[in-house]
């Protein structure tokens, strides 16, 4: 074939559209005309003999043709994508750019620490944090849109082969009380105590609350016997909760170090109970790897991860000056 029936513009436009859900969406997304992104799926089809839409609903619907030729397009431009990084590699980290990902608690308070030493050592770099479900952030780091990531969840099991998936560090889950609580006075706790405390947490249906029911069961709790008085669909929400004395809470340790520090959260100690969920780092590990996520995989992650795991062995030397670490403490 001596011309290929179609532009990379046609597929990045095909791939918006059916990303945003209308071709005006994907219009206002990649800044053009209704007009010009409706004549260039016109084209698109008139060049390739088929039609890639059925126009009869309100919402953009792909034919069989038009998710073929989606499945092929999610490569092609992820393949121009690394074709972009590499290039960018060649100017030695004085650019290019940086994508990491992570499911939500780490995402909301251990990636931006490390985000912030990683600045420090390469000010050149443009990073973006992606924070979304274990689920997501997988297919993300699966796909080519994350370069790597940290995620406390269980990935879905079809992306166990495609991924590396390493141990990186130990996330404790611990009991909070108001500072005021009667119960805050006892040196220790038992389990049987909690049964008595009215707690607050995520919603039922949450991912991260069920993750929590689970860790808790497999520590000895009786999930179905804790009171639970109020949810709310935050852990900011839940830490202003327990700190205005609305009752007892399981929260992640690495959500709570400030409030810890400065005295307006309790955390008992309890009998027999250590509640802990593994971090893991995913990357894919045929795709192609940038010089900005390899310094950040060799310089920052160990700096943050427990001492057993894998990124804590020795490594050749790392790229550029040794960071200065300043108010960064490893969890």
């Amino acid at each position: 074939m001596a011309d290929l029936p179609f532009t990379l513009d046609q597929l990045r436009i095909l791939r918006a559209i059916v990303s945003e859900g209308s071709f005006k969406k994907a219009a206002d997304s990649l800044y053009v005309t209704q007009p010009a992104v409706s004549l260039q799926i016109q084209n698109l089809e008139k060049q390739l003999e088929v039609s890639l839409f059925d126009r009869g609903g309100r919402k953009a619907q792909l034919t069989e043709a038009g998710h073929l030729l989606l499945s092929y397009c999610d490569r092609i431009l992820s393949q121009c994508h690394e074709a972009c990084r590499a290039l960018d590699d060649l100017h030695n980290l004085k650019g290019g750019s940086l994508v990491v990902g992570a499911s939500q608690t780490t995402g909301t308070y251990l990636m931006p620490r490390m985000i912030g030493l990683f600045r420090q050592k390469f000010p050149d770099v443009a990073v973006q944090l992606h924070v979304h479900s274990t689920r997501r952030t997988g297919w993300s780091v699966a796909n080519g849109q994350i370069d790597l990531a940290i995620i406390g969840g269980e990935l879905p099991a079809e992306l166990n082969e495609s991924l590396q998936v390493v141990p990186y560090a130990s996330d404790e889950l611990a009991l909070v009380l108001p500072v005021k609580h009667p119960l805050a006075r006892l040196p220790e706790l038992s389990k049987e105590d909690l049964y008595r405390l009215g707690f607050v947490c995520l919603d039922a249906q949450s991912t991260t609350r069920k993750m929590v029911d689970q860790l808790l069961a497999r520590s000895g709790l009786d999930v179905q016997r804790l009171r639970i008085e109020m949810e709310l669909n935050s852990l900011e929400a839940i830490k202003n909760a327990v700190q205005s004395g609305l009752g007892a809470a399981f929260l992640p340790v690495v959500s709570i170090e400030r409030e810890l520090t400065a005295g307006s959260l309790h955390k008992p100690s309890v009998a027999g109970l250590q509640v802990r969920r593994q971090l893991r780092l995913i990357t894919h590990p045929a795709r192609y790897c940038s010089r900005a996520a390899e310094a950040f995989r060799c310089d920052v992650l160990p700096v943050f991860a427990s001492a057993d795991s894998p990124l804590r062995q020795p490594r050749p030397a790392a790229v550029g000056p040794e960071p200065v670490i300043t108010d960064l403490d490893a969890p």
